[in-house]
């Protein structure tokens, strides 16, 4: 009997200590950025493509050239509602008081200053496969913007979605760095690829998920249920988008279809912060989503 309780007792302790260790934040160090300077130049560009005004701008923002990002946005999901915090400049109620490397760590890889994990509802699932030269331009692009004193809000999410440590787990499941479309693409078509998969994170809204909330690869941008109820997020591989390559890049400078309707909701917002970059961005991303393997929808 000592000996089974003993057994068991080692099995408890040595399986807690592998799920503490599976849990543990991966950060970056602080020598991956040495060296490098922040471009704010740069940064706009990379903070329209990731779309970062469209969630942490304040609710009753205007389309101004420097947006306040004071947060409080809702986003309503089968665990919650989750709610952008401030990221703006303030050194108490933003992120003015955060080291580069720290901003970028939390971007790229989920983490905070104090070492917890952010939720995956902040797409660091896709911003992971962005250049770390990007991230770094960024963070001197948000350094850029006004300050705001407005207080974060705490997300609405109750047990056990709010134990931050077990994000760890689900990062270890499901979090990956890996292209979802690989192999065969055209400089062109990697370039689309980067701005879509990484920095615009389209799969975010396009992809259905699993029951833990993690993104289903195999059925990449075929179409998922709209998180705050209404309706459904389209399909958007060519097993339904037959628009050309020319009416994708239209419509993501001007939000008009083909047929002349025009993008409403969140993809408005996308619409605004992807025609800002350079014409050949918004070719690059029309031809990946050319590329991408059709998949019809469920």
């Amino acid at each position: 009997m000592r000996r089974t309780a003993r057994a068991l007792a080692i099995l408890v302790i040595a399986g807690a200590a592998a799920l503490w260790f599976a849990t543990e934040p991966d950060t970056l160090p602080a020598s991956a950025i040495e060296g490098m300077e922040g471009d704010p130049g740069r940064g706009e560009l990379v903070f329209a493509a990731a779309g970062c005004a469209s969630c942490h701008a304040a609710e009753d923002a205007e389309g101004e050239a420097s947006p306040l990002l004071a947060g409080g946005q809702r986003f309503p999901s089968e665990f919650g509602t989750f709610v952008a915090p401030n990221i703006s400049p303030d050194p108490d109620h933003g992120i003015g008081a955060w080291t580069d490397i720290q901003i970028v760590n939390a971007v790229m890889r989920g983490v905070r200053p104090d070492g917890s994990h952010n939720y995956p509802a902040f797409p660091y699932t896709a911003y992971n496969k962005a250049e770390v030269r990007d991230i770094v331009d960024l963070v001197a692009h948000l350094r850029s913007l006004p300050p705001s004193a407005e207080p974060s809000r705490p997300h609405e999410v109750g047990f056990p979605f709010n134990i931050r440590r077990a994000v760890g787990g689900w990062k270890f499941l499901f979090l990956s760095n890996e292209w979802v479309v690989d192999g065969g693409l055209t400089p062109e078509q990697e370039r689309g690829r980067y701005l879509a998969e990484a920095l615009g994170h389209c799969g975010e809204c396009h992809t259905p998920r699993n029951a833990l909330g993690a993104l289903n690869r195999s059925a990449w941008y075929s179409g998922a249920p709209n998180p705050a109820g209404r309706g459904r997020i389209p399909n958007i591989t060519p097993a339904e988008l037959d628009w050309s390559a020319f009416d994708i890049g239209e419509y993501l400078t001007t939000g008009f279809t083909p047929e002349f309707d025009t993008a409403g909701g969140h993809m408005a917002l996308v619409v605004q912060n992807i025609s800002k970059l350079p014409e050949s961005d918004r070719a690059a991303i029309a031809a990946y989503l050319k590329a991408v393997p059709p998949v019809a929808s469920n």
